[in-house]
């Protein structure tokens, strides 16, 4: 059976963001483990506009095929205002279909790990039929970041992460098999 692809999505686009430093970090404890194939998407290069206010065909087009192309997600979810940035949300609302039947991690962080944004993207998560993983790595902006803004996550994380990662890769190898027919696996 070939390998998996799984998205590290980036959920925010702000100037200054913390999010590519996480997902770097990730991606790195996700690479060594060599189970499947992890990348980078970040939403920000999708230059999505808000929904229905502009025509986005083509970026709408370029986020549905990348997303169309992975098995998987480990999404990196910072708290605003007790949920989710405006920029996640709106590039969730982008596609309906490339997200159906797959298996995703949280991986979030915030005052309080960002527990209020995961619980927020699970209930999203669960109507887009994506099964969203329980092992859910939660940084704290007071421990895990320098002066809040260098990343510097506690060794104790690595568990969580390989844990979450070892339940997405499983997950989105059962769930892969409701969009492939048999006869491709």
């Amino acid at each position: 059976m070939e390998k998996l692809n799984i998205g590290i999505i980036l959920g925010s686009t702000r100037q200054g963001r913390l999010s590519p430093q996480v997902g770097e970090w990730v991606k790195q404890i996700a690479d060594e483990r060599g189970d499947a194939h992890y990348q980078i998407v970040d939403i920000a290069d999708y230059h999505l506009p808000l929904l229905g206010e502009a025509d986005a065909t083509e970026q709408a087009t370029a986020w549905n095929t990348k997303l169309a192309e992975l098995d998987g997600f480990v999404f990196i979810v910072q708290e605003y205002n007790h949920s989710i940035s405006a920029s996640l949300k709106n590039a969730l609302d982008y596609a309906r279909e490339a997200w159906n039947n797959k298996a995703a991690g949280i991986v979030s962080y915030g005052s309080v790990g960002g527990a209020r944004a995961a619980e927020h993207l699970r209930g999203i998560l669960g109507e887009l039929s994506v099964a969203d993983v329980r092992v859910h790595p939660a940084l704290s902006l007071f421990t895990d970041f320098e002066n809040g803004s260098v990343f510097k996550p506690a060794d104790l994380h690595l568990v969580n992460v390989n844990g979450m990662l070892d339940q997405v890769v499983a997950w989105s190898g059962a769930l892969k098999t409701l969009r492939v027919p048999a006869a491709a696996l």
